[in-house]
């Protein structure tokens, strides 16, 4: 079985960034691009904040550009799921789709995914109206009814955020208090352009077939429900870093995400991570890409350093 210089584990922005990079370093990266190929851009109709595309540029058609390059200086990519892995022993193995991958190195790239609350018409419109990124999506909602669901500080901010586009934003939360901190919460509540919908959850998008145009909402006590206009629907209930693969392997904080030093190295030498997989701060696409080209250029080094 032939060993591989670096197995990439994700082909968000991340992953094929890292692809990019370590193919024109010549280490021939082999990228396995996961059930979600992709990433979160998949699931993004307009990219209009990324450098380099003063138009806009569709979610999908941005990473096929990312693949189309990391595959011009020698990347290869391998469908399907990483399934197992083995960084007891050298060389490192990952078990996919397509039989077991062994290389020197690995760059962990395997993002993060939004929760969903999996209503009726949740992901019809997933794109096109419905959003799981206030800063990404914003920005197409000017002047509209914006509703956002969840009670967290994640809520709050992206409440807040959303104010400077919406004409009013509607929080809905499930309980009578939210679960914020105090200086979030308090900044919200005293807004002039938020209002809460106290006990009551969102039971159904409802559009015309091409975008949002309202929501219902059902009253959690009295089982009523209504519909709201709703030009913009955000779902803030938090994300899930995509590591079940390696827990008790490498090192995570109690929300799962992987925990790096001043590099993206980890404990084990020769693994690497990027992206959102450990960033739940920002979860842009651009710092995803930096994180990749971060990841990419210290599995290089490290490469060099231990070619014995």
């Amino acid at each position: 079985m032939s060993t591989h210089e670096v197995l990439i584990l994700g082909s968000g922005p991340a992953g094929l960034t890292a692809a990019i990079y370590a193919a024109r370093a010549g280490l021939a990266p082999v990228v396995v691009e996961g059930l979600s190929a992709g990433g979160q851009l998949m699931a993004t109709t307009d990219v209009e904040n990324y450098p380099g595309f003063p138009e806009g540029i569709q979610g999908p058609e941005m990473i096929e550009l990312f693949k189309k390059q990391a595959a011009r200086f020698g990347a290869t990519f391998v469908g399907g799921d990483a399934q197992s892995i083995d960084f007891r022993a050298r060389p490192l193995s990952v078990g996919t789709d397509a039989g077991v991958l062994r290389a020197r190195a690995v760059i962990v790239a395997t993002g993060a995914s939004p929760r969903r609350l999996d209503i009726p018409g949740e992901a019809e419109y997933a794109g096109r109206g419905v959003s799981y990124c206030a800063t990404c999506d914003g920005f197409f909602f000017r002047g509209q009814e914006i509703v956002v669901v969840g009670g967290g500080d994640t809520a709050m901010e992206e409440a807040l955020f959303l104010t400077r586009y919406g004409s009013r934003v509607t929080v809905v939360h499930r309980r009578d208090q939210l679960r914020a901190s105090k200086i979030m919460a308090d900044r919200a509540r005293t807004h002039a352009k938020i209002e809460f919908v106290w006990n009551a959850a969102v039971s159904e998008v409802l559009g015309d077939g091409t975008k949002v145009a309202t929501v219902r909402i059902r009253d959690l006590v009295s089982g009523d429900e209504s519909e709201r206009p709703c030009g913009g629907f955000f779902v803030a209930i938090g994300h899930d870093p995509n590591t079940t693969l390696f827990r008790g392997v490498l090192p995570m904080d109690e929300q799962g995400y992987l925990i790096v030093g001043a590099s993206s190295s980890t404990p084990i030498p020769g693994v690497f991570v990027a992206g959102d997989v450990h960033d739940h701060v920002y979860r842009q696409a651009v710092t995803a890409a930096g994180a990749g080209c971060r990841a990419a250029i210290d599995c290089e080094r490290w490469l060099e350093a231990h070619e014995d």
